[in-house]
């Protein structure tokens, strides 16, 4: 089913999961986590993108399951700036050929030593997105809460995520964030400058100190002081952090739901136990207010 046809009538749940880089055993476990998230109900799961080669293969069979074997909706990633024009098209059709009938439309980060071929053809989402378009895909896109750390202020972020909304993105998905008021920030001035597409938060479950100084370099996305405090108490003790880790997504959650966000879209790093332990606290799949 389309994304955008699902959030005209609903609330969406949905989460994230990634191709593993080893091989037949660790995509057999990410299956069987596939079918562990089926049991709560997600309207669609998204699965991230390896450029080129092996890795974006994979991907398309991830997404594969999830459409025909899980018999869910799949969202399928493709990052334009690691690929050529013949990557696209050999990813494009090949979900298409399995039924997928929706992508997120990315970029990509560029890699830390990345050499001047890289975003040689595809050097924004709006360059992708409008390459797909013989592809009749519904297309979703990423913004960021806090402002994408490329770019040179916020306004300038919000005139590209119009210029996304322009290029066929019927909906987006955020950056993580763990200070909702940069979410809401982000709906208002959206809103003001035209974009009408609904706005999806993502929300990353943070239960390993050990992930703060990546999500930072990642992102650059700021956590509040009091969990900061409560992460730097407890980080010695994981069953406590893993529970206070819980807790705070729940409280972004329901916080987010309260205020009329359109759907929840979890990052649970290919971990099914970690979406049954925060949903079994909320319900989130209740018609949408706006």
């Amino acid at each position: 089913m389309r994304i955008d046809e699902i959030l005209a009538r609903k609330r969406t749940l949905s989460f994230e999961v990634f191709p593993p880089k080893k091989g037949a055993e660790e995509r057999d476990k990410l299956f069987a986590a596939i079918d562990e998230l089926k049991e709560l109900s997600p309207d669609f799961i998204s699965v991230t993108y390896g450029a080129g080669g092996s890795d974006s293969k994979n991907s398309v069979g991830i997404a594969d399951y999830i459409q025909n074997r899980a018999g869910l909706t799949a969202l399928a990633h493709i990052t334009g700036g690691p690929s050529s024009p013949e990557d696209v098209d050999a990813v494009a059709s090949a979900l298409r050929d399995k039924g997928v009938e929706n992508v997120l439309c990315l970029r990509g980060d560029r890699p830390a030593n990345y050499e001047a071929e890289y975003c040689r053809y595809f050097p924004h989402a709006t360059d992708l997105a409008a390459y797909l378009a013989p592809y009749h895909f519904t297309l979703g896109a990423a913004c960021y809460p806090e402002g994408h750390m490329e770019c040179e202020s916020l306004y300038a972020d919000l005139v590209n995520m119009k210029k996304k909304e322009d290029a066929g993105a019927k909906f987006f998905i955020t950056q993580l964030f763990y200070d909702n008021s940069y979410y809401y920030r982000l709906v208002n001035e959206a809103r003001r400058i035209g974009v009408t597409a609904p706005i999806i938060p993502g929300i990353m479950p943070l239960v390993n100190p050990k992930n703060i100084r990546r999500i930072k370099e990642m992102c650059g996305s700021a956590i509040p002081l009091e969990f900061r405090n409560m992460i730097e108490i407890y980080a010695s003790r994981p069953a406590v952090m893993e529970e206070i880790g819980y807790n705070y997504a729940v409280y972004q959650i329901m916080d987010l739901i309260a205020k009329g966000a359109p759907g929840i879209h979890l990052y649970v790093m290919n971990n099914a136990r970690t979406a049954k332990a925060i949903l079994s606290l909320i319900h989130i799949s209740e018609p949408t207010r706006h």
